[in-house]
């Protein structure tokens, strides 16, 4: 007797109406190697197996988290892929959106009783889930890093210090960093480093760093180190060169000599 459970099979028009995703989007994904069909019938049609639903799965999720076709592509199909530890990295993010989104509600629930004049909110309170969206992000990017760098209680402080912000501390953070990249643009990287204007925009940094370093942690060699941080580290370089061409160069050019030759602290 054979107990062999027959695989079910789905054309492109099944697939897509299991999924969500048009037939369209399937063809264009077959088409860039993303996501073959098992197998092609006699009469031609496209017939996906259960491996085949499993990756679109997989694809759904990735694009759910903004990552790149040709990216998704890489990572399916790297040497030793761990489906699990994938759908686990998959569900550590999602319940960490969904923690954010609970806490922009909680805070929206309470401006509408605020406005109805059921309660009344602090000014530190209106701007919480958006802040609180900022810490995950930088936790998510820099955390371990900055952890192994500064240590626990400095990075502790530093994010004690951003969410208990108030509203016109985080209107001066932000009105600092829009006029800080304003000047970075008009400056760099022509203007010279060790010149009056380039060592104002590092005064200016200094300010705009300080909103969000804990009381104490900023000192010449901090800053000059960062600077040189900014370089090395591909993620910050995209930023400041994104400003402005060069801006990473001419920052950290700048900040080693603000550091060496001001006494901020």
């Amino acid at each position: 007797m054979n107990n062999t459970k027959q695989q079910t099979e789905y054309t492109v028009q099944a697939l897509a109406k299991l999924s969500g995703v048009s037939s369209r989007t399937l063809r264009y994904y077959d088409g860039l190697g993303l996501l073959s069909p098992a197998r092609l019938a006699e009469n031609g049609y496209r017939l996906y197996g259960t491996a085949e639903v499993d990756r679109l799965q997989q694809i759904l999720f990735y694009r759910e988290m903004g990552v790149p076709l040709k990216t998704i592509a890489q990572l399916l199909d790297a040497p030793g892929y761990d489906r699990a530890a994938a759908l686990r990295g998959h569900l550590k993010a999602l319940q960490a959106e969904q923690a954010r989104l609970a806490v922009l509600a909680q805070n929206l629930a309470a401006t509408l009783h605020t406005l109805e004049g059921e309660q009344t909110m602090q000014d530190t309170e209106k701007f919480k889930g958006f802040k609180a969206q900022m810490l995950q992000q930088n936790e998510e990017k820099y955390g371990s890093e900055l952890r192994q760098k500064y240590g626990e209680a400095t990075v502790n402080a530093t994010n004690a210090k951003v969410a208990g912000m108030s509203e016109q501390a985080w209107q001066k953070a932000e009105a600092l960093r829009t006029t800080l990249e304003a000047e970075l643009k008009a400056l760099a990287p022509t203007a010279d480093p060790a010149g009056e204007a380039a060592q104002a925009l590092c005064a200016l940094h200094r300010q705009w760093l300080c909103c969000y370093w804990a009381d104490g942690m900023y000192t010449r060699q901090a800053h000059a180190a960062l600077g040189q941080g900014y370089l090395a580290d591909e993620r910050f370089k995209a930023y400041y060169d994104a400003i402005v061409p060069g801006g990473t160069a001419f920052l950290a050019a700048a900040l080693a000599v603000y550091a060496n030759t001001e006494c901020p602290e």
